[in-house]
């Protein structure tokens, strides 16, 4: 660019080209007659990647772009290489959270597909619910974590093949704050979604829930959502004392909680979407999966 140009000055031109996501990555070289120090500054300042003063030696000139573009290409793999490595952890921070989540499940589901289903239903009834496409897939993320306070409750209570007594309920019940405190606090969104998730999802619309007894909406939504399709899914699951509901029963008890135990929005939601439900249903079935 030439910094006196007719209408628009090289230094405008500069100016526009940097503060557009587009274009502000292009390597700018000034080529001027003016030779003041304070115009070379206020160039550079703008963003431009050189300034060179006339009169010019075309070779000289040349030398410049070839190396202003080599730096630019490089600078571009360096930022490809780093987006790649970056997506590779994500990928792998997602799937120790996933395995975590899966590992509390084994416990007392030989296959796991539990934490996959209710991720499955929590991203599906979230997006019903107006959650943007990114916060569905936090929470699909996050939900596998839900239940993982379970692996610091004894055996005798967590495999029992009958109901609990009121003693062992009690015991039971601290899964949800000992799932928060092994998720801890952290400064990443999904960690921390996990651990609202772990805390909450017990917590009841009505607050009669546990373990704080939280009431309506000071409840966290994603601790809301999981609150459903967990239920949901254990009610339609087979369990060591109970035989699995049919799909339409356990949709019957969510509209009937809706207002008591769950988000009545939430709830209403929920009963719009039986089809898909089902299809996440059977196509995770425990008849369909092997450990």
């Amino acid at each position: 660019l030439d910094v006196m140009m007719p209408v628009m000055d090289g230094f405008e031109v500069c100016r526009r080209l940097k503060s557009d996501p587009g274009t502000r990555n292009i390597p700018v070289i000034f080529v001027t007659a003016r030779n003041d120090s304070s115009d070379e500054t206020h160039g550079l300042d703008l963003g431009a990647a050189d300034y060179v003063t006339k009169p010019v030696q075309p070779a000289v000139v040349l030398a410049r772009v070839r190396t202003h573009l080599a730096l630019y290409n490089q600078n571009r793999n360096l930022e490809e290489k780093v987006r790649e490595r970056t997506d590779q952890l994500n990928k792998t921070r997602l799937e120790i959270i996933q395995r975590l989540g899966r590992a509390a499940e084994f416990r007392d589901n030989e296959t796991g597909l539990h934490v996959i289903r209710v991720s499955h239903y929590a991203r599906l009834l979230g997006l019903a619910a107006g959650l943007s496409r990114e916060s569905g897939e936090l929470l699909f993320h996050a939900a596998p974590m839900h239940d993982i306070g379970k692996i610091g409750i004894p055996d005798r209570i967590l495999l029992k093949p009958a109901s609990l007594d009121p003693a062992e309920w009690e015991i039971m019940k601290t899964h949800a704050q000992l799932g928060a405190n092994i998720i801890g606090d952290h400064d990443s969104d999904l960690l921390a979604a996990a651990k609202a998730i772990a805390l909450t999802h017990h917590e009841k619309w009505n607050g009669s829930g546990y373990p704080q007894g939280l009431h309506g909406e000071d409840i966290p939504l994603y601790g809301r959502i999981i609150a459903i399709v967990d239920t949901f899914d254990a009610l339609t699951s087979v369990r060591p004392y109970k035989k699995a509901w049919p799909l339409p029963s356990a949709f019957a008890l969510v509209s009937k909680e809706a207002g008591l135990h769950f988000d009545p929005r939430l709830a209403e939601i929920f009963g719009t979407i039986p089809l898909e439900i089902e299809k996440i249903h059977h196509q995770f079935g425990e008849a369909t999966h092997h450990p």
